[in-house]
């Protein structure tokens, strides 16, 4: 690894970092995106239930804000019961859309980052491929052509060929990672949206 690294010349180490830095986002988004911490399965119809008959008191919301994002913008609507138990339904959505907005961005958060790393990887290993190139014409000498070293000749080869396919291999499960944890927060948004349409409508017949 450490030989095709120094044969790819200086080019190539703009896309190490890039490919570290995409695998440490993408560990970070499959932790960070575990359906456990986003949308539990059961916690709507749990909120529901604790909240059947009275508004819970804050420990109990405190409790739920902390277990997930779902559990945040779930908690979110209590708190505006309990801060007004007469608040009209435009204030109730209003809190939680506002909670929703905040959780909407922490899951796509990083999301950018590696989409611009997916789209930088290829241009960075294309600029090693052209500082390749550059050396290999600069390798040829000023005299009748065939005249060039043929050691700058094979460096400058090396150089644009090792950088362009370190560029897509960089790029290419970049942007794999980033279509899957792009489709997964949107059907992470999806059920938020729908949880909280229920229990929205859940804390208006409880008004009544």
């Amino acid at each position: 690894m450490l030989s095709i690294i120094q044969a790819a010349g200086w080019p190539i180490w703009p896309l190490i970092a890039c490919s570290v830095l995409a695998l440490a986002l993408i560990l970070e988004r499959f932790a960070a995106l575990r359906t456990a911490r986003v949308a539990p399965a059961k916690l709507l119809d749990e909120a529901i239930t604790v909240s059947s008959s009275t508004v819970p008191g804050p420990d109990v919301v405190g409790q739920l804000a902390q277990n997930s994002a779902l559990g945040e913008v779930l908690a979110s609507g209590l708190r505006a019961l309990q801060q007004n138990p007469k608040c009209s339904e435009a204030d109730l959505r209003a809190s939680m859309e506002g909670a929703g907005r905040s959780v909407a961005h922490r899951l796509e958060k990083y999301l950018s980052a590696l989409a611009t790393i997916a789209s930088a990887a290829p241009l960075l290993g294309l600029l090693g491929t052209v500082i390749g190139m550059i050396e290999i014409f600069g390798s040829q000498s000023s005299g009748a052509v065939g005249t060039g070293n043929p050691a700058l000749l094979a460096h400058g080869i090396s150089v644009a060929l090792y950088n362009t396919a370190f560029g897509l291999i960089v790029a290419i499960p970049s942007l794999i990672f980033w279509r899957y944890f792009r489709a997964r927060v949107d059907a992470y948004l999806l059920t938020l949206e729908l949880s909280a349409e229920q229990f929205v409508r859940h804390l208006l017949r409880m008004q009544k």
